[in-house]
């Protein structure tokens, strides 16, 4: 019956997939896979030289497609494979946002000088401080399985940012989050608590992959649809009961939030920040929060525009618990690997600020912080991958006092980068947070705005205190000593601070290509 069926309906077609417009997707999750054949076959003394080569090659190849696609892009942008993503300005800066910070993660992950073997155990049964494990610094081994792993995450954040329906989204989610918590136990020192930081990263972020999905088939019962455009549609003129409405989106929000490092559904990420392998932390702080806000950017966008007047109120108390749980706990904070996840979380109240602006000025100013976070964020990460003592990195604050007395170079670096998450002027973190408080303000966010400066000069003081502590304290005579870089972490952090100053002193060109469109809202 049912082949007779088919028969009558006649062939059925494939959908038109517009190859130009994904194919840096395709190439990061084709190479993803290929990477994981070379794990698979290849000796294990040639895999570090095969997966960093393919790995960067991967990163470079979808930047050329999608610098060879830009200028020929449709100007509303295009949806694909059965209108399940939707390449569209906002889409493409994203998509090269995340590839260039993934060079800059894929360096640091690659280094293998900062520790002999590189950060990253290459067998899991080997305890710390055994000959075993000694043997496997001294040959330089490392698990080159995180390469692989990391084009994985990577591949699912461009198809977060781009998709156009949530079942798309949901499974671009898991795509970028279980690679995630397999790189997060891979740490080389300190195994215990790098594998305590992925057990509690998968566990909560398998309640939040839940709750997503929950809002998902709520929505779907609203609309009948998963499609944006069609939530869209139902939310404009419906009779419709409007409590599937909201418990749907606001079991979703609690999805996107968690993944965004938001307060209060931040309480993973100082644990995942302190015990991940500094690497892997640097990719997560940076790629991980451009996806969230991204892909909460379209959804918000796209499918609730017309119902912003009944949660942009949540959203307001969300914004300023985030604010002031970033800041206020980051004085607490003696862990330097811990401040700076408290300060990711201040970071993403200032972002969802501009985020709930739902105006062409809210969107470019989100989409160039996000760029300018990220590089700040991958740069400082390495940085503090540098200072070291007897049991690995030294992150305690007071490992760092008269710094600039070992390593003034170094202690200079940092400054400029505290300086910059801080928001001082000519650097990217002041164009930042200026272009979303004007967004803000110009779409009658005032009060939120001013609660927003209050909070960004009470985080600068726990900037600033490590800054004190660097020039003004006086070093430990068994302190810690600064690793010369390799030139792979030497590149990251160079990559980081150009663009960081860049981006302070002539952010024209980003916010010109953040503000080139909007999102496509075809079905």
């Amino acid at each position: 019956m049912l082949n007779l069926h088919l028969a009558q309906q006649g062939p059925v077609e494939a959908p038109a997939i517009d190859y130009p417009a994904i194919m840096p997707l395709v190439i990061v999750l084709g190479v993803a896979c290929a990477g994981v054949l070379i794990e698979a076959f290849l000796p294990k003394r040639r895999r570090w030289t095969a997966q960093v080569s393919l790995s960067l090659l991967a990163v470079a190849g979808a930047g050329v497609a999608l610098a060879l696609y830009i200028p020929d892009a449709p100007e509303h942008g295009t949806t694909t494979l059965s209108g399940t993503l939707a390449v569209d300005s906002p889409a493409l800066f994203l998509w090269g946002t995340l590839l260039a910070l993934t060079v800059a993660a894929l360096l640091l992950i690659a280094d293998r000088t900062v520790e002999r073997g590189g950060a990253f155990v290459a067998e899991a049964g080997i305890s710390p401080g055994t000959f075993q494990d000694k043997e496997q610094a001294r040959t330089e081994s490392m698990s080159t399985e995180v390469f692989p792993l990391t084009l994985f995450a990577l591949g699912g954040m461009m198809a977060f940012t781009a998709a156009n329906d949530l079942l798309t989204m949901f499974v671009a989610l898991e795509v970028l989050s279980l690679p995630l918590y397999l790189m997060c136990g891979l740490a080389r020192r300190r195994r215990l608590l790098s594998q305590e930081a992925a057990v509690k990263y998968f566990l909560l972020g398998a309640f939040a992959s839940a709750i997503f999905l929950y809002g998902l088939a709520l929505l779907y019962g609203y609309a009948g649809s998963v499609r944006l455009s069609d939530i869209a549609n139902a939310t404009a003129g419906t009779d419709r009961s409007d409590t599937l409405l909201f418990a749907g989106l606001g079991l979703l929000m609690v999805g996107l939030l968690f993944k965004a490092s938001v307060g209060p559904f931040h309480a993973w990420t100082p644990d995942v920040y302190q015990g991940a392998p500094t690497p892997v932390t640097a990719f997560m702080a940076a790629c991980t929060k451009v996806a969230a806000f991204g892909g909460m950017l379209r959804v918000l966008t796209v499918a609730f525009e017309s119902t912003h007047w009944e949660w942009r109120g949540v959203l307001w108390g969300v914004a300023i618990v985030s604010m002031l749980i970033g800041a206020v706990l980051g004085l607490t904070q003696t862990d330097v690997k811990r401040m700076i996840a408290y300060s990711s979380v201040a970071h993403a109240g200032f972002l969802l600020i501009g985020t709930m602006a739902l105006t062409d000025a809210g969107l470019s100013g989100t989409l160039f912080y996000l760029l300018a976070y990220g590089f700040t964020t991958l740069a400082a990460f390495g940085v503090i991958s540098l200072v070291r003592d007897g049991s690995g990195e030294a992150t305690h604050l007071s490992a760092w006092a008269g710094l600039a007395k070992r390593s003034p170079v170094l202690a200079a670096v940092f400054t400029f980068l505290l300086f910059a998450l801080a928001g001082i002027p000519l650097t990217s973190g002041f164009v930042g947070k200026f272009v979303v408080f004007s967004a803000a303000l110009s779409d009658g966010m005032a009060p939120l705005v001013v609660i927003g400066l209050v909070f960004s000069a009470v985080a600068a003081f726990f900037y600033l205190r490590v800054v004190v502590l660097m020039y003004f304290s006086k070093p430990a005579d068994d302190g810690p000593t600064v690793s010369v870089p390799g030139t792979f972490t030497t590149a990251a952090i160079t990559l980081g601070v150009v663009v960081t100053l860049l981006l302070g002193v002539a952010p024209t060109f980003a916010l010109d290509w953040a503000g080139a469109g909007g999102f496509s809202i075809t079905s």
